[in-house]
């Protein structure tokens, strides 16, 4: 079996109604501080909202947990066409957060599927 390199964590539950959110975030630390290549990808009119700064209710402080992650190196993807189903715009982003395309996702279903890879949805 091939050692796996990069992870794909992919988020498409409400954040205030599950802990997967808690759990990709803990995810990303985890495999990030192995040293492994990691990138979250926030779709769905609900995943999004993750991607969304300076949320003011419910906790944890999802901001916050999303800057360290971020900060450690791990790479956050929101998806243009979940974001404008709920009227997020670009500008509304956690800083450092990109936004793509659902192309761009699907694209990164491939890469990943490729040896060496993970990919775990929550």
């Amino acid at each position: 079996m091939a050692k796996v390199k990069k992870v794909l964590l992919l988020l498409k539950s409400m954040i205030y109604e599950s802990t997967s959110p808690q759990e990709i975030l803990r995810f990303a630390m985890h495999y990030r501080k192995k040293g492994l290549e990691v990138v979250v990808v926030l779709f769905g009119p609900m995943g999004v909202i993750m991607a969304k700064s300076g949320k003011q209710q419910g906790l944890p402080d999802y901001d916050f947990k999303i800057k360290e992650c971020l900060d450690m190196g791990i790479k956050f993807r929101c998806c243009k066409l979940g974001a404008s189903v709920i009227g997020l715009e670009e500008s509304e982003l956690i800083h450092g957060i990109e936004m793509i395309d659902s192309k761009e996702i699907a694209d990164m279903f491939i890469e990943y599927c490729e040896e060496g890879q993970l990919i775990i949805t929550l």
